[in-house]
């Protein structure tokens, strides 16, 4: 932490309101000289992006967003706040500027993102983002969609929006979801609560999701990983991000995972049932990215 934020940390809350809206000001009036993100880390929804993010802000060669405060990972840009206009994204990252400044005392320039797991599940983010750079590079984690659903409904249930049982969840997903994506393809301001929130077993067909990506994005840009990998070794897989986006790899000081939750058993006959379903489209995601079996 800096001696400014360390400053801040410190100070009244009146006194932190007043730096933000100063800082975010200057941000919106230097929006046209500030860069678009180099890279995305797009989901998948409780699948590590959180980890994976703040292990590259361990990074001297990352820039977080401007101003970087502690959990802050995402603009919600594009699909939540698409009407703020271009410059106001632009305004959530470093000048040109201060990334040569940056370059070089680095010897390389350093890239900047965000991360969002909406970003993968939200079929119009990834033309909008190819739209604002042609070079960006997404990054997605892929967890076993089992697990997923399960880590996805408990924290649903933890944050006290999520009032039924598993099962039950599950059973009300198709009509909690009626509707939606028409809504989102009709209205591109729309932001879908319940596409977001109560999506555990659909957001886990990943395949779809994937392909999706690759009409906006040619196979270079994409880098697709498992999260299993990520927690397995963490390091091994950060330098595996690291070539991708062109960075030197880099020791990381501290390995532990971000944004966990406790766990319970999942019911097994929830288990069992979610294991059929998802079997032929792990098949048909394998085949696709020429892989082997991925769980």
């Amino acid at each position: 932490m800096t001696q400014l934020a360390q400053i801040k940390e410190g100070s009244p809350r009146w006194m932190k309101d007043v730096a933000d809206s100063v800082t975010r000001a200057y941000a919106l009036g230097t929006g046209r000289s500030r860069p678009a993100p180099d890279f995305l880390i797009i989901g998948c929804k409780r699948g590590g992006t959180t980890s994976l993010f703040n292990y590259l802000l361990m990074h001297p060669g990352v820039l977080g967003l401007f101003p970087q405060i502690r959990g802050r990972k995402s603009t919600d840009y594009f699909f939540k706040e698409h009407a703020r206009g271009e410059e106001w994204y632009r305004s959530h990252f470093h000048t040109e500027n201060y990334r040569k400044l940056a370059a070089l005392r680095l010897g390389y320039r350093p890239v900047s993102g965000e991360a969002s797991p909406y970003y993968q599940w939200d079929p119009r983010v990834a033309p909008l983002a190819r739209e604002i750079n042609s070079g960006i590079k997404a990054i997605a984690l892929l967890r076993d969609p089992v697990e997923r659903a399960w880590s996805h409904y408990q924290e649903r249930v933890h944050n006290g929006v999520e009032p039924l049982d598993f099962d039950a969840a599950l059973e009300a997903e198709e009509i909690r979801l009626e509707g939606e994506l028409e809504e989102m393809a009709a209205n591109p301001g729309y932001y879908s609560v319940a596409h977001d929130f109560y999506s555990y077993r659909s957001r886990g067909v990943y395949l779809p999701q994937i392909q999706n990506w690759h009409r906006s994005f040619p196979q270079d840009q994409l880098l697709v990983l498992r999260s299993e990998d990520l927690y397995r070794d963490v390091q091994g897989t950060f330098n595996t991000v690291c070539e991708f986006l062109g960075i030197p790899p880099r020791e990381l000081p501290d390995t532990h995972a971000f944004n966990s939750i406790t766990r319970s058993k999942m019911p097994p006959e929830a288990r069992e049932a979610l294991t059929e379903y998802y079997a032929p489209h792990n098949a048909a995601l394998a085949s696709y990215l020429g892989r082997g079996p991925l769980w």
